[in-house]
């Protein structure tokens, strides 16, 4: 007995099962947010180990040594206000070292606050450092004229920390709360002030902060890991879509690239109907994208449909990394059990329908007026997209064909949109949009004049709809294969036109 049952459909999601879709999305944007703190925790205890590894031989970051000269009695720095007091851990602590190459050859170098600082300063000849850029180098300067003549510094007991005499002369100074000033003169207080200076800087807290941001950023990446899995999960079970194992009436003619063209009727020369043996049925790409052009299209449009789907972007921005997570977590599930999770399935396949359905209606193709739902499911919208569920996947093939394997079809999608994509579909990475990538992809260059015909003509040409569609085709069976969704080759063809195409080819490849 033939079986012609439709394939099955999940039931219409129930009162609770909303409920289930408010929480699953609750958990998708909590999750999110725990993971970008995690990513951040990471990255910053990455970064806090490597600008403590640069720490020199003696414990501190160090500058090169420059030479600073002015023809005043004193060379200063602009006044530093340090708010550490309420600081709970010590900030760390900063070194100064000046040589003199001014014929006397004694230098003093000092810190001390700023009020201290002006009243021995006022009325002296003074030349404050405004500025300095490191490339190339050159430092600025401020004057303050005055007439007065300054005492000697070292007699002065207002210097937090202070050192005078022939050569190198070094001070360090732990950060602590105050206003701060740095002062440069002579020894004996005369004008003319010629030095080497080098500063540097040490902290303990890098040190501290590494393990500490790793740690808590693995935590909260893990924790936001969980929810968005459990989002996807979620999400991906309210997709009314054919569940593994059930079959429609082409049940028959399955094999691992879906079910046979049905859409052509074929005759044969032979009295039996058999094709002959040099004929062989072409069996469409278990990933199947769909668009029908709209026979009115708006005229202008097209140049605020950037601005309209702006809510859609922000919500894919949140399924994109989600899409991320969970095509990790089914990565390792296919590498131990052969099978893609069906609901992480449904998932990843309603994120690439709704990214189609949006970039359809907008720079992609603008192919249509009518907007786009906010939706994972397929439904009577005029682009779609869908993908047979496989029952079986190679255990070993998802190590490479994300990205070693998909490289050719990358560097042609790379081609087509300007942009060299991600393997793992990071972001919106699947959109096609030619505005993305620095410059005008191919892509975008044909949509790009299929709106100016649109504005001036108000007709949309069928063969750049056609080879647009084209495009998109290929952009998303590679987007099938790189997100682990098939283990079938894309095929190197522009498969042009609204749907997928029917046709037969002989042995060698020719059509017949």
């Amino acid at each position: 007995m033939t079986n012609n049952s439709a394939i099955e459909i999940t039931n219409p999601p129930s009162g609770n099962a909303r409920r289930g879709g408010v929480g699953a999305v609750v958990a998708l944007v909590l999750g999110m947010l725990l993971a970008l703190l995690g990513v951040g925790g990471i990255v910053g205890g990455v970064a806090s180990a490597v600008v403590n590894s640069q720490q020199g031989t003696d414990g501190y970051f160090n500058s090169p040594t420059r030479g600073l000269s002015t023809n005043s009695y004193v060379l200063s720095s602009p006044p530093a206000q340090i708010g550490v007091d309420k600081v709970p851990f010590d900030l760390g602590s900063i070194r100064l070292d000046a040589t003199s190459t001014a014929p006397s050859g004694e230098v003093f170098i000092g810190i001390g606050p700023k009020v201290d600082v002006e009243n021995y300063l006022r009325g002296v000849h003074t030349t404050e450092i405004t500025g300095i850029e490191t490339s190339p180098f050159r430092v600025s300067y401020a004057d303050s004229l005055g007439t007065a003549i300054p005492t000697p510094p070292a007699a002065q007991s207002f210097w937090a920390e202070s050192s005078s005499g022939i050569g190198p002369q070094q001070i360090t100074m732990a950060l602590r709360g105050g206003d701060w000033v740095m002062v440069v003169m002579n020894a004996d207080a005369t004008a003319g002030v010629s030095v080497n200076m080098h500063a540097g800087f040490h902290s303990e807290l890098f040190g501290a902060l590494t393990p500490a941001l790793l740690i808590s950023g693995i935590f909260f990446l893990i924790i936001g890991a969980g929810l968005i899995l459990v989002a996807a999960i979620g999400l991906g079970r309210r997709v009314p879509s054919a569940k593994p194992g059930t079959f429609g009436p082409q049940a028959k003619e399955q094999n691992d690239f879906g079910p046979m063209p049905t859409e052509k009727t074929l005759s044969f020369d032979k009295d039996d109907g058999v094709p002959p043996s040099d004929i062989l049925p072409v069996r469409h790409y278990p990933a199947r994208l769909s668009g029908q052009l709209d026979p009115q299209l708006s005229r202008g449009l097209w140049l605020v449909k950037w601005l309209l789907v702006i809510p859609h972007f922000f919500i894919l921005f949140f399924l994109w990394f989600a899409v991320f997570i969970s095509t990790i977590i089914a990565g390792f599930a296919i590498l131990f059990t052969g099978r893609y999770p069906w609901a992480l399935f449904n998932f990843s396949v309603g994120v690439l329908r709704w990214n189609w359905r949006v970039t359809f209606y907008s720079y992609s193709a603008l192919a249509t007026d009518k907007y786009p739902p906010f939706t994972l499911a397929s439904t009577d919208y005029s682009a779609d997209f869908e993908v047979d569920y496989p029952q079986r996947l190679s255990h070993g093939l998802v190590l490479v064909k994300g990205w070693l394997l998909a490289l050719p079809h990358l560097l042609i999608v790379a081609i087509f949109t300007s942009a060299t994509w991600s393997t793992w579909g990071q972001g919106d990475p699947w959109s096609s949009d030619y505005s993305r990538a620095a410059g005008f992809s191919l892509l975008g260059i044909l949509v790009l004049i299929v709106a100016i015909l649109l504005l001036f003509t108000g007709r949309y040409q069928r063969s750049l709809f056609d080879l647009i569609m084209g495009i998109n085709r290929w952009i998303y069976r590679v987007a099938t294969y790189t997100l682990l969704l098939r283990d079938e080759y894309p095929p190197f063809r522009l498969d042009q036109g609204p749907d997928e195409p029917s046709r037969m080819v002989t042995n060698d490849g020719s059509n017949p």
